[in-house]
């Protein structure tokens, strides 16, 4: 149970907040507990759904971008996003299993995707303190500049949901994966 109301319906939701609810619910045919906890502040859910909407015009392809998921919500230890990340990147992304297993690890199977995961690691990993040759590294995999700041605003947006759903506890409304324990 969350530590915190989740809204049970749209119309349950601040009367500000409905309308975006209603607009997730519309693209994607549901309205996940994440979007509806979020909801108790309207601003905050704004900020969230327009963070969300302006990665999904990024460059990064949405694969990567899924991998990056997968990756910080494992380094972050929050169940819930790696429950959401895990679905979204097999029934959208296309991931399968043994690629999503190399994210969890902070990797990728495919050679210029495990520069961009790795380094998105890196960066939540060490608080954005990367250095000089981890940037080079990353762009000598073939990312342009615009792709480097991509791959940082995508661990900035998952770092987001992952603090709320662990601070909140957010209820799993996704098949649960847990995430590893750490070595």
């Amino acid at each position: 149970m969350s530590r915190i109301n989740t809204p049970a319906s749209i119309e349950a939701a601040p009367a500000a907040s409905q309308p975006l609810l209603q607009a997730v619910k519309k693209q994607i045919g549901t309205v996940p507990n994440i979007y509806r906890l979020i909801a108790n502040s309207p601003a905050a859910l704004e900020g969230l759904l327009g963070l969300a909407g302006a990665m999904s015009k990024a460059s990064l392809s949405a694969q990567t971008r899924e991998r990056i998921n997968l990756a910080v919500s494992e380094l972050n230890h929050c169940d819930y996003c790696l429950s959401a990340h895990t679905f979204i990147g097999k029934r959208v992304a296309k991931l399968d299993d043994a690629e999503i297993t190399a994210n969890r690890s902070g990797a990728s199977n495919d050679p210029k995707a495990d520069a961009a995961v790795r380094f998105a690691v890196a960066v939540a990993r060490d608080r954005g303190q990367v250095g000089a040759e981890q940037v080079a590294a990353v762009k000598a995999a073939g990312y342009d500049d615009a792709q480097l700041v991509e791959i940082v605003l995508q661990v900035a947006e998952i770092t987001l949901t992952n603090y709320v759903n662990e601070v909140f506890k957010t209820e799993i409304d996704f098949p649960v994966v847990n995430t590893r324990e750490a070595a």
